[in-house]
């Protein structure tokens, strides 16, 4: 089923438009207090908006028009899986599962034979006697994905399911939603990139309540038009207008930052732009180099974060990737002033 949702919660500040299409993974992506988990609910039915309207499929979930419509969540054929796993701790895992079954008039014996099925299906058949009290959080989420399969849900719900596992647990789980989800519809809340990647057909990114981009995930996190979806994607990006009057073209922002790069297209003067360029790209000096590229700005460290094998530099404006070498080098360290370099060719410019 495909889903639409148009959604007003002045009081949380949310005014948003979602859609997914049949079969299709959607990512809401979107710094703490966003809107996202907001908007989860609403389609959920765990939280009434104050307009707008949500349809799944041919089905109207609510509406605010005319006499207005409400259906409540257990008759949406919407399953929410949140960050904790939420297993009933005096039931068995089989029971867990064949909970939803159950309660929507399955007979015991289906409910159990769906219940196996499930399990199954995410590698957690050995734990069907086990109490939640037994099990492992990778386990424990192995199973309340199972719980959330097993209703057989026109539409399922995310809401950040890795973020309470270990780093050992996490990508076992991820994989196995990679698999189970494909064909679904389904909305999923994230902080990580890789689930994103791995997991979604298509982004939208939040801020203050409202979507500011969204895209094909490949686009989204290659191309960024949104602060949000830079960082995630660890990539540095200027917001201003576009700027012509020099060799090439360029984004200059309201105080004054100019970065030049190259545009798949032309940009008329004046409007909105981004320039976008990987922090590897970035070169770091304690003073401007002689012959230095087209891009040169001064800035003050602010924060040193281990990277991988390497260091990220963070600026106000920019940040570049270094060596650890480099950094003893150059003696950078917070309030260092440093001048940053970043070639043209580097540089990515398109409409903002």
């Amino acid at each position: 089923m495909s889903l639409h949702a148009t959604i007003r919660v002045p009081g949380r500040d949310l005014d948003l438009e979602l859609s997914v299409a049949h079969g299709r993974t959607l990512a809401l992506l979107g710094a703490n207090g966003a809107g996202k988990s907001t908007a989860l609910a609403s389609i959920a039915g765990l939280l009434h908006p104050d307009s707008g309207e949500i349809v799944l499929g041919d089905r109207i979930l609510f509406s605010s028009n005319g006499s207005g419509t409400w259906v409540p969540p257990h008759a949406r054929g919407v399953a929410l899986l949140a960050q904790e796993a939420r297993l009933f701790p005096h039931l068995s895992v089989t029971d867990n599962v064949a909970f939803g079954p159950r309660s929507s008039g399955m007979s015991r014996r289906e409910a159990r034979a769906r219940a196996a099925h499930w399990l199954a299906e995410v590698d957690a058949s050995d734990l069907a006697e086990r109490k939640p009290s037994a099990l492992s959080g990778g386990q424990a989420q192995r199973v309340a994905i199972a719980r959330a399969l097993a209703t057989e849900p026109e539409l399922l719900l995310l809401d950040e399911p890795l973020s309470a596992l270990d780093v050992e647990a996490a990508p076992t789980i991820r994989q196995l939603l990679r698999r189970v989800l494909r064909g679904r519809t389904t909305v999923v809340v994230t902080h990580d990139i890789l689930d994103a990647v791995l997991l979604a057909d298509d982004v939208s990114v939040l801020e203050a309540g409202s979507v500011v981009e969204q895209g094909p995930t490949s686009r989204v996190l290659s191309r960024p038009t949104s602060a949000f979806a830079a960082r995630i994607a660890g990539l540095n990006l200027v917001r201003g207008r576009s700027d012509d009057t020099g060799s090439a073209t360029a984004v200059t922002t309201p105080d004054g930052l100019r970065v030049e790069g190259l545009a798949e297209e032309p940009l008329p003067a004046g409007d909105p732009a981004v320039a976008v360029f990987s922090p590897s790209s970035v070169g770091v000096y304690r003073e401007t180099p002689h012959g230095s590229p087209r891009n040169t700005v001064q800035a003050t460290v602010t924060d040193l974060e281990p990277h991988g094998h390497q260091v990220r530099v963070h600026t106000a404006y920019l940040s570049a990737d270094v060596t650890p070498a480099a950094v003893a080098e150059l003696g950078l360290a917070i309030g260092t002033t440093v001048v940053l370099t970043v070639k043209a060719s580097e540089v990515a410019v398109y409409a903002a």
